[in-house]
């Protein structure tokens, strides 16, 4: 860390800055502004600004924000363009904007880096990023307004601050977070847990300050074998890869735990959907991608943000993973020159964001409030065929709308059958049920969708449905996944047409199971029939989502299951927008598993997170005139 940290008074405007440090031509910064938090706690802060001569400049400018855990001075990732083969620094992306007339400030979450304090993940942001922002108002060089950005995490700070109505803010870009709740998207979903927050904590705390600060205990850390320690879930206190970190295994199990929706998941932070009719009316910027693992945040972040009618709102849905906007794949599925943000959607993604700040924290008419409110890249249509690098090319195209769901979606019902058939046919009265045994130490194995922070336990995209060595907790390399006794697979016949799907998915399912509680899974496939490159075919994963049980009457008041009961419950996977072309098929495939996506249901009614004790359940899925299982899906225009 480089600089001399400074205390600068949260209450005196006229506080001093330490020298500035040269960046490029025109542009200084105040390395390790240390900003103090209401607590006392101060916060390393980097403050970029326009200079003459080495000397910043003195008039008040509008500010842009960026707080984050991973590093104010590290490279994210996500910045970059495309033809670029590296991310741009903070430096890079900082001295753009302060070159077009702002401030620009990057800022160490609580107990990251260079701030002080313990980080709790997600639960400070809210009130630092107030006070943070009640410190810039009153500096000099401020001009009273000032426009959040950043990505995942640093979408989730945004948000979070927001909730809190602080002075200055005037404009957001929520990019691939900010969580609505993050009970039903980003922590838990359908009442499982999300394990991405176990790779997330154990990597982290390999990054963390304490880390770099005592190599015995990065060693620790390193020496521990990630692949093993997820063969032994649920983890425990002492009993963890990250019980090297205390304060991250404490918040990993605290909220991994937590399996009821109370007042701890409608903190400030997490629940967004708890303000949004007292949010501040500002212009936001939503994105994320089909395969990120935010789209369902991302959209009910858009529905709870419009009903007031007088937000100014941009929703834009890339192809790929979480934050790769300019990439032309996911896993294994390319998407085409086409997919990028840059080039398509706006010049690039730096230009993107300066016009977005340009407009509203400069009041310049640049016409951004004139751009379609919904641009959204439909997948599909490509030859199917494997491309140079060895993808599927799967192909798309982005669209615009006036609003979401699209003004020309119409749903379509299709049933379950018991003979693996998807239909818009009703099933036959007296149809007999589909039943096969679930064996938490057999689960299926997770091969792609909408993930982020997997690695190296997984990883997310398009990819096949197939098993193979790569993924983890694949036994059988070469045989589809839907050949496993413990997965129900549900195909269409053959398009007649290119069928375009846009939209929320929803599976009703009517099961019951022996056990005291269990999961049910499913997930939506565009099926490719067999070509010389793929001579079986292509199961392509859009979507998934998953339901326990124990949550089928509320998420507030679970109940154990009764033997025999027959449950109707409700998986809401996330949304897709895909065109499925003619001979190919909607498949369905419904199961009760999805590791290490979701923590594995142990079938004992075990409160959440604790059960070393595991069954095998016997489930039952109802396909029936007077039981009808169904999807859900919303169908578009294709032209």
């Amino acid at each position: 860390m480089t600089g001399t940290a400074v205390t600068v008074d949260v209450v005196d405007a006229a506080a001093g800055l330490p020298e500035p440090e040269p960046v490029a031509e025109g542009v200084v910064v105040h390395r390790n502004v240390m900003v103090p938090m209401r607590d006392g706690i101060r916060l390393a802060t980097d403050i970029y600004r326009p200079a003459v001569g080495g000397a910043p400049v003195s008039d008040p400018l509008p500010v842009i924000m960026e707080r984050t855990p991973y590093g104010k001075s590290e490279r994210s990732r996500s910045e970059i363009e495309v033809g670029m083969e590296k991310p741009m620094t903070r430096a890079e992306v900082a001295s753009h904007f302060v070159r077009h007339g702002y401030v620009v400030i990057y800022q160490d979450c609580r107990g990251r880096h260079g701030s002080e304090g313990e980080f709790t993940k997600y639960l400070s942001e809210g009130p630092d990023g107030f006070d943070t922002l009640a410190w810039i108002v009153r500096q000099a060089w401020c001009d009273g307004k000032v426009g959040t950005m950043g990505l995942s995490y640093a979408a989730h700070t945004q948000m979070a601050l927001a909730c809190l109505n602080p002075p200055g803010l005037a404009t957001m870009i929520l990019d691939s977070g900010g969580f609505s709740n993050a009970f039903t998207c980003g922590i838990r979903q359908g009442g499982a847990f999300e394990l991405k927050q176990a790779t997330w904590a154990y990597n982290q705390a390999r990054e963390s300050k304490a880390a770099q600060e005592d190599s015995l205990l990065a060693a620790a850390l390193a020496a521990e074998d990630l692949f093993a320690w997820f063969e032994v879930m649920p983890w425990a206190e002492g009993r963890s890869p990250v019980r090297w970190m205390p304060e991250y295994e404490s918040y990993l199990l605290d909220q991994w735990r937590r399996g009821t929706f109370d007042d701890y998941w409608r903190q400030v932070g997490i629940y967004a959907a708890g303000y949004y009719d007292t949010l501040p009316e500002i212009p936001v910027a939503l994105m994320s991608s089909w395969y990120d693992a935010y789209v369902r945040t991302t959209f009910e972040n858009y529905e709870g943000l419009s009903r007031s009618g007088r937000r100014h709102l941009n929703l834009i849905m890339g192809a790929g993973l979480h934050g790769d906007r300019n990439s032309t794949f996911a896993g294994d599925v390319s998407f085409g020159s086409g997919a990028p943000l840059g080039g398509n959607v706006a010049p690039s993604w730096l230009e993107f964001r300066r016009r977005w700040f340009d407009r509203w924290l400069k009041g310049i008419d640049n016409g951004v409030d004139k751009d379609p409110e919904v641009r959204i890249f439909l997948m599909g249509g490509g030859s199917g065929r494997k491309t140079a690098e060895g993808r599927l090319d799967h192909g798309g195209r982005w669209i615009s709308a006036s609003k979401w769901p699209l003004p020309d979606a119409r749903p379509i019902r299709l049933h379950l059958h018991g003979n693996g058939r998807l239909s818009a046919d009703r099933p036959a009265a007296g149809a007999a049920p589909l039943v096969y045994d679930f064996d938490p130490s057999n689960p299926v194995p997770t091969i792609g969708g909408a993930l982020t922070s997997g690695q190296p336990i997984f990883e997310g995209g398009g990819f096949d449905q197939r098993e193979a060595e790569r993924f983890f907790g694949c036994k059988r390399p070469g045989l589809p996944l839907s050949a496993r006794h413990d997965v129900l697979s549900f195909e269409t016949e053959p398009l007649a047409e290119d069928t375009a799907i846009a939209g929320p998915v929803t599976v009703k399912l009517y099961v019951s199971t022996d056990a005291p509680d269990t999961d049910f899974t499913a997930k939506l496939m565009d099926v490719y029939p067999p070509n010389e490159d793929y001579p079986t075919g292509y199961a392509l994963i859009l979507t998934d989502g998953i339901f326990r049980c124990r949550y089928r009457k509320s998420f507030e008041h679970p109940e154990l299951c009764v033997p025999g009961e027959v449950m109707e419950i409700t998986i809401e996977p996330f949304a897709i927008a895909n065109l499925f072309k003619k001979g190919h098929r909607i498949r369905l495939d419904i199961s009760s598993s999805n590791f290490p996506k979701y923590d594995v249901n142990p079938n004992t009614g075990a409160p959440e997170g604790t059960g070393r004790t595991r069954r095998i359940a016997r489930n039952t899925v109802f396909c029936s005139a007077d039981l009808p299982s169904s999807v859900e899906l919303y169908r578009v225009e294709a032209g």
